[in-house]
């Protein structure tokens, strides 16, 4: 068993905003594309498992992870788990064991309490889905450990949710160590930092073992199409691409580690999404499970709009709670009426939060443009300038939008019934008063 190396990081000061050249970026398309290769990875290491996650559902596909996770303690990985409190109000008793165990290392974030959500300040929740394995290969996304058709407000789907996530290899992965070290160590309750900085503990550890071989892995696409057929593939083009018939990734890729927290990166993904609609030509594409953006973002994407971009937006369109379904409904209005289209996602629930502007600038996280990922929530994002993956991506929503979206017009959304749009007046006034108490203008 690895030692836990009781020392606490320093904070991340330089700007890891900026993109750097040197990434392998991977697209993964939900659980059944993200599970296989986060226990591809975890089964190589040999050193350290970290994982992050809102929600993880013991059941169906996500209890191939908690295996993994169990397998690599029981080989003496040092293994940690982090999950929130409201996504993960309970781990089960059994699981609870095994882990132990095992030696898993595990913590709720923000546990609930007596009084729940009652207490405004419990509302900041761990939303980010990060996992680094022995520091050398990373996920990113919005993808939460849990069954593709399984989902905790809807039951059980039909289809699978649309979700995405990203397999990464370079320098940001060092950047998602040290924001996930800082995290567990505030739920150590290690105040002080000890003589040893957190860098030279991570050398000695790397000194006692070494990492495991993930040299064929990161050569590998292993991934599911929409269509659901396998592809596998070790081919690689002249420029970097790699190559498959579905979602695929690329090499030497400039990109950043984009993080969102209630310290020293309240606005960071704000401002990157703000930048890049403000330097729009041609194309807008995002997917976004709950999309009530501020008032910032909205005037963003209405002057992309008004100076001839297409801004094309594609929804959740399944109903999981009254504020978020019913507030969105005055923004989607004001939206189309400034020439902007919105879809509904059809085939089943959408839980992507994933942009492409100008087939240039690309990002896939957990951020949903929404007050609770804008102003309260832990949240990370791989952002990347790379024009070949931005291509990538963009092919996939393009293909989304244009056949798997129900098309939200000014007149539908205008004629609706007087009550729908009373209900939707009170959800968003509600949102903007419950904002208001937490000391949030939105």
């Amino acid at each position: 068993m690895i030692p836990e190396v009781d020392t606490q990081p320093p904070p991340l000061h330089r700007n890891i905003s900026v993109p750097r050249p040197g990434h392998q970026l991977l697209l993964l398309e939900g659980g059944d594309a993200l599970f296989p290769a986060l226990v591809e990875a975890m089964d190589a290491a040999r050193r350290v498992v970290h994982l992050e996650t809102y929600i993880f559902h013991f059941a169906g596909s996500a209890l191939t992870v908690a295996e993994a996770l169990e397998r690599a303690a029981q080989r003496g990985v040092l293994v940690r788990l982090v999950v929130d409190g409201v996504g993960t109000p309970k781990v089960p008793v059994e699981w609870q064991q095994r882990f132990t165990r095992a030696g898993v290392r595990w913590r709720v974030y923000a546990p609930m309490g007596s009084l729940g959500l009652l207490i405004p300040s419990r509302w900041r929740r761990l939303h980010r889905k990060l996992c680094v394995v022995d520091g050398m290969v990373g996920f990113c996304g919005g993808i939460n450990i849990i069954d593709d058709r399984d989902d905790v407000a809807l039951g059980r789907l039909s289809a699978p949710r649309l979700d995405f996530s990203l397999r990464v290899a370079g320098p940001l992965v060092d950047d998602m160590v040290e924001t996930m070290e800082q995290l567990w160590w505030r739920l150590q309750a290690v105040r002080k930092a000890r003589q040893r900085e957190f860098k030279a503990a991570w050398e000695a550890l790397r000194e006692t073992r070494p990492i495991g071989d993930f040299t064929r892995l990161l050569r590998k696409i292993e991934i599911y199409t929409g269509m659901g057929s396998r592809v596998n593939t070790d081919a690689e083009d002249d420029k970097g691409v790699l190559q498959g018939d579905g979602p695929m990734g690329v090499n030497d890729a400039r990109a950043s580690l984009l993080l969102r927290d209630n310290v020293s990166h309240r606005h960071d993904i704000e401002r990157a999404y703000l930048k890049a609609l403000g330097m729009a030509r041609q194309d807008i594409v995002i997917a976004n499970a709950y999309f009530i953006p501020g008032r910032k973002l909205r005037r963003a994407l209405t002057m992309a709009a008004a100076r001839g971009v297409r801004v094309r937006l594609m929804m959740q369109g399944r109903y999981e709670n009254f504020l978020q379904y019913r507030a969105a409904r005055p923004v989607y209005q004001k939206l189309v009426d400034a020439g902007i289209d919105i879809r509904e996602y059809a085939p089943s629930a959408l839980h992507a939060k994933v942009a492409v502007i100008d087939r240039a600038w690309a990002t896939v996280g957990s951020t949903n443009l929404d007050p609770l990922s804008m102003l309260l929530a832990r949240e990370a994002n791989v952002m990347t300038t790379d024009r070949r993956f931005a291509e990538l991506l963009h092919q996939r929503l393009d293909a989304l939008v244009e056949h798997a979206g129900q098309k939200l017009d000014a007149r539908t959304l205008g004629t609706r019934p007087w009550h729908q749009r009373v209900l939707d007046r009170i959800a968003f006034m509600a949102m903007r008063t419950l904002l208001f108490l937490t000391g949030h203008r939105y």
